[in-house]
């Protein structure tokens, strides 16, 4: 009978710490999209244009990265965007869009291509000037030599693109 009782008792303790690992872990608050951000401080986001100061151009590049740089903040984050005096303001260039043989086949021709975009960013946080930077952001794909850029060249450069525009955003609000 006291063996009943002791099971009895340390079951519900179980159940007792079960509630109780529950409602603490339900007090921790995650933001899923990565921004951490205190929006009683910082509400609105200020975007210049990013032209192309690179020495090889793909003019749909240009609209395609401004486009996509206000969507991810528009997207994950309640800031406000505005023409002038942001909170938190982003400028910058595309500095390199290039390509080079990555690989050669056996016959001693390119068989794989790598395309690199670059682009700098000044970031300036008015709410708290020890987070400025100025950084450079990279990002590179590869594709097959035997294809030609042309045929390949929108769907690598939006991968980059996205790819850069994430950096942007963990390095500027993600905070990680």
């Amino acid at each position: 009978m006291a063996w009943i009782k002791i099971k009895k008792i340390s079951v519900f303790g179980v159940l007792q710490l079960s509630l109780i690992l529950l409602v603490t872990s339900c007090m921790v608050s995650y933001k899923f999209n990565g921004a951490s951000i205190n929006y009683d401080v910082v509400k609105s986001i200020q975007f210049s244009d990013f032209p192309i100061r690179s020495a090889y151009v793909w003019a749909p590049m240009h609209a395609m990265f401004n486009n996509e740089l206000q969507d991810i903040y528009s997207r994950q984050t309640k800031l406000k965007q505005v023409k002038r005096n942001g909170d938190l303001q982003l400028s910058g260039e595309i500095v390199d869009y290039s390509q080079y043989n990555k690989s050669v086949s056996a016959s001693g021709y390119s068989a794989q291509v790598q395309l690199k975009l670059t682009v700098n960013v000044r970031f300036v946080n008015n709410k708290k000037h020890s987070d400025d930077f100025e950084r450079k952001f990279t990002a590179t794909t590869e594709y097959d030599s035997s294809k030609q850029l042309m045929a390949v060249q929108e769907e690598l450069v939006n991968q980059m693109i996205k790819d850069i525009t994430e950096q942007i955003f963990n390095a500027t609000v993600a905070n990680w």
